[in-house]
């Protein structure tokens, strides 16, 4: 028997919930993945810490988003638990906002931990909703989906140059605003949301093919290392372009590096629709490869700039694929494939930046560069191991019990 996804509602694209998912995607990831990492010269600063202290913020913001992404996967494949949808958005922005008037460093973590608490009830349950909202284009659905947070992730650093070095890390405040702007958005398509997760619960057990186990720990990590290339190049990058130019300047080409990979998203994910899963994987990653390998050896502003916009490009063209690609090798639990995909392996990048950020206090910055360099080509040599597919159909299917079945 063929492993493959759940068979997609033989209708078009619920657009309005496609886009309500990708609203939301943008504002959680904003307040958590997208501004965190940028934040980190302004926390450092106002709490006089070192490179070691501040990229522990970013760890317990992405190991707090990310270890309970699968357990709460797990959990809400087998009950209906949509309220988390609307919650989870809501305590991202609202504690993240909070650190704004945070009086110490440890309660800049505990809210920061609060913060990455709700990405990860936010996520599986977004994730599953634009797998039901998808209809028969789940590559351009899982797309839009996916560069709403990315989107929000590149929009993230610019809000230091436009807006936070006038107010200070005080004028996080303000965006208690985006809390209730979340819940409303996700609130809104709650009652369409729960009918499909009761109609999904009373069918999962006519979805066709067994769980690939093998595979998705593969995928993993293959995601595992392409986030620690891409949540790393967004912690550090600040600290090392201040040589040469100012703070805001270096946020906007941090924007420039998360803006285009953004791009890629969506365009990764609209050809996955027409092409193999893996071939878009590999090669958005061996795309990638001789653009990491320039980066720590040049030293022009602009030309950084342009290395960083193909960079961010090819690495994350794959972003929205590996959710669609993990969700076809689990079909029988999507809401962990998403929780697997978007919260383990992109948390783990946070114990990277923790990782780094104490290789930086020895070593320095540059040498933080020289590592991240490589990452791609680890990723992509993984990638080949992949199970092939074709137009969300398995190729070459493995006897029960081989690695990768």
């Amino acid at each position: 028997m063929s492993t493959q996804v759940a068979v997609a509602k033989a209708q078009p694209m619920y657009v309005r919930g496609v886009w309500t998912f990708g609203g939301t995607h943008f504002l959680n990831d904003l307040m958590t993945t997208g501004i965190v990492p940028a934040l980190l010269p302004l926390y450092k600063a106002a709490f006089h810490l070192n490179y070691l202290q501040a990229s522990l913020i970013v760890l317990v913001s992405y190991l707090t988003s990310s270890i309970m992404q699968p357990v709460l996967g797990i959990w809400t494949d087998r009950q209906s638990l949509v309220w988390l949808l609307p919650t989870g958005v809501f305590l991202s922005n609202l504690a993240l906002a909070l650190t704004g008037a945070a009086p110490t460093y440890v309660w800049v973590l505990i809210l920061v931990g609060l913060s990455g608490l709700g990405s990860a009830a936010f996520h599986p349950e977004a994730a599953r909703g634009t797998y039901f909202a998808s209809g028969t284009s789940r590559g351009l659905a899982q797309a839009i989906f996916q560069v709403g947070g990315n989107s929000g992730q590149a929009v993230g650093p610019l809000l230091i140059p436009l807006f936070l070095l006038h107010t200070g890390i005080h004028g996080l405040l303000w965006l208690l605003l985006l809390a209730v702007l979340a819940v409303f958005l996700a609130g809104q398509i709650l009652p369409w949301y729960r009918g499909e997760v009761q109609s999904h619960q009373k069918t999962v057990k006519q979805i066709q093919g067994d769980n690939r186990w093998g595979g998705m720990t593969l995928l993993v990590l293959v995601i595992i290392l392409r986030s620690w290339s891409q949540i790393g190049v967004a912690a550090f990058l600040p600290f090392i372009l201040q040589k040469q130019m100012s703070l805001g300047s270096a946020e906007i080409v941090d924007f420039i590096f998360l803006g285009a990979g953004a791009v890629g998203t969506f365009l990764g994910g609209m050809v996955s629709d027409r092409l193999s899963k893996k071939f878009v994987i590999l090669t958005s990653l061996v795309g990638a490869i001789p653009f990491a390998l320039l980066l720590p050896h040049i030293h022009s502003g602009w030309l950084t700039a342009l290395v960083l916009l193909f960079f961010g490009f090819f690495v994350l063209s794959s972003f929205a694929v590996t959710v669609v690609y993990a969700q076809m090798l689990l079909p029988r639990n999507l809401a962990l494939a998403s929780g697997l995909n978007i919260g383990f392996g992109v948390g783990a990048g946070g114990i990277g930046a923790m990782v780094l950020g104490a290789i930086s206090d020895q070593h320095g910055v540059g040498v933080v560069f020289q590592i991240l360099s490589v990452l791609p080509l680890l990723a992509a040599a993984l990638a080949v191991f992949l199970p092939p597919d074709k137009h969300g159909k398995w190729l070459n299917r493995r006897p029960r019990g081989s690695v990768l079945s």
